[in-house]
């Protein structure tokens, strides 16, 4: 095959011009409208010096101009490359210097930062700034005037080969971009996303458009809602696989996440689907359908069929609540940016939820370090990995892509480092990622199973577990714990939460904090944990 990722879209576009492809608030794109300014951003970047692998920087919250840049970037067939919103000076730099970025595209909330680093990024051949009503970075050029002095880019032969970047900040260590094939995640994510629309791959490229006009005509469009940042996986890969089927995508105005902002939109909208990262999201949805209902006036999810969610752990109850609810799925996918379908667990109303049990995906294994298969119903501790269709490696480091992209007994693998066992029946249950890993007198404990533990209590909003350093178990593990507000609770109070746990993996320390930092796509920080945790704590 030779899929690419611009020439799918250029054929979605020619097969359905007049549908809405992009809504963000009162601002509204047909595909005929993205694949024009799409072209144009492409005419930008070239008229700039850029062509075919060059590095396109996105330091950008959702919006319709995310995905026109990226589509744009990707009609050149340059590489776009995701920014954290919340990088400050010296991250930003970093990972300018790092991809090799010659063009910035960015939020004008966020000139300050980038007025920092220009002088640091020696490559850059264009800044872009896209407006939000702050003031102007005079080395910059607006967007929109960009896209209104720009020659539109002629459509080109590209290849399944052309890339794009997603950075990962991992537990430990630098951003490091993920390298993916356009072939490769084409590949992953059709073959995922199809198929639930009854649809079929198209055997090329050219060949997308007819099956998403199948699709629409049938009355199957999806409307979806990425309710995570675009600039990590979990938003922008279903955003992608939407767009695939010829789908909407609906983004929130609003730059922190507010639950009662995206019921509104999900009915004034009609979405079918949206994808979150775990409780972090899923928490707060469920609280807003709460106060709705006990203010007299719920909200109406008629419209929504599908609720996806990764990279994070998603409660059992929480998905009960959400599945009761509606008529709608619940599906808590495993996967990371180094790799997707590792295995995925389905709720729906009426039926049993379960947290961190997955049934393993078509492509995947437990496996050893040696590569043999772990048995399942053995107890054996192993690591994920999928196999098929998986990126390229890391870029500019050789030595960490051969740690995670592996080659076990003639097969290549994407093992990112979380470890699982196997039932008898074949379901997974996840353990955490050996990054975290806390060693306590000699045992292994995976921070993910005691989360979940602690977070069964009533008052815990929200937990991390981490490892502090202890002169007689070398780690002593340590919970960092958010309470719901006017809640109370001690250390003692959370023992009956772990008590089903060996007695080696229950917390010996707790320290309460006001909030649990995350990241805006929900996940852990861990470093902040350990740092939090090193510091005054509470004995058991």
């Amino acid at each position: 095959m030779d899929w690419n990722l611009a020439t799918v879209w250029e054929s979605v576009s020619d097969a359905l011009p007049e549908h809405t492809v992009l809504a963000h608030g009162a601002t509204r794109r047909t595909w005929q409208e993205l694949d024009s300014r799409a072209a144009r951003v492409a005419g930008a970047l070239r008229a700039a010096g850029l062509g075919p692998d060059s590095k396109v920087a996105q330091y950008l919250y959702n919006g319709n101009e995310y995905l026109e840049i990226l589509y744009g970037a990707f009609k050149l067939r340059a590489v776009p490359v995701n920014v954290n919103y919340r990088y400050l000076e010296d991250e930003l730099a970093y990972l300018l210097d790092n991809s090799d970025a010659e063009a910035l595209f960015f939020h004008g909330s966020l000139a300050d930062q980038v007025a920092k680093v220009v002088d640091r990024a020696p490559r850059l051949k264009l800044l872009v700034q896209v407006d939000d009503g702050s003031p102007h970075l005079d080395q910059a050029v607006r967007y929109e005037e960009l896209i209104a002095a720009a020659e539109p880019m002629e459509r080109v032969q590209r290849s399944g080969d052309d890339l794009y970047f997603l950075y990962t900040g991992g537990t430990t260590g630098m951003p490091k971009a993920v390298m993916w094939r356009h072939e490769d995640l084409f590949g992953v994510l059709g073959e995922g996303g199809y198929p639930l629309l009854g649809g079929t791959m198209p055997e090329h490229s050219e060949g997308a458009g007819e099956i998403a006009a199948t699709i629409i005509e049938g009355g199957r469009s999806i409307v979806h809602l990425p309710a995570s940042p675009l600039m990590h996986g979990t938003g922008a890969f279903t955003s992608f696989q939407a767009m695939f089927c010829g789908g909407t995508i609906v983004t929130l105005p609003s730059r922190h996440f507010d639950p009662h902002e995206l019921w509104k939109v999900v009915e004034r909208e009609r979405v079918t689907q949206m994808a979150i990262v775990g409780d972090a999201f899923a928490k707060p949805m469920l609280r807003a359908l709460e106060e709705a209902e006990s203010d007299g006036r719920p909200y109406d999810l008629s419209s929504v069929q599908l609720i996806i969610s990764s990279g994070v752990m998603w409660t059992s109850e929480v998905k009960e609540g959400l599945c009761a609810r509606g008529n709608l799925i619940c599906v808590d996918s495993l996967g990371s940016s180094e790799g997707v379908g590792f295995a995925s667990s389905m709720s729906a109303s009426g039926a049993a939820a379960r947290t961190a049990s997955f049934s393993i995906g078509p492509s995947a294994k437990v496996l050893r370090e040696d590569g043999t298969e772990v048995e399942p119903g053995s107890g054996e501790i192993g690591m994920l990995a999928v196999g098929g269709y998986i990126p390229s490696g890391y870029f500019k480091d050789a030595s960490k892509s051969e740690t995670t992209f592996r080659v076990l007994a003639g097969r290549r693998w994407s093992i990112p480092g979380d470890y699982a066992t196997v039932a008898t029946d074949g379901t997974v249950t996840l353990l955490g990622r050996g990054s975290v890993c806390i060693n306590s007198g000699g045992e292994k404990i995976y921070p993910e199973e005691v989360e979940e533990a602690v977070k069964q209590h009533p008052a815990v909003a929200d937990c991390l577990i981490v490892g502090v350093p202890d002169d007689r178990f070398g780690e002593a593990v340590t919970a960092v714990v958010a309470l719901h507000d006017g809640d109370e609770a001690d250390a003692a109070d959370l023992e009956g939460s772990v008590e089903h746990l060996a007695r080696y993996k229950r917390p010996r320390k707790v320290v309460f904090v006001p909030t649990i930092l995350r990241g805006p796509n929900g996940k852990a920080d861990y470093k902040w944990a350990k740092a939090t945790a090193g510091g005054e704590v509470t004995a058991d």
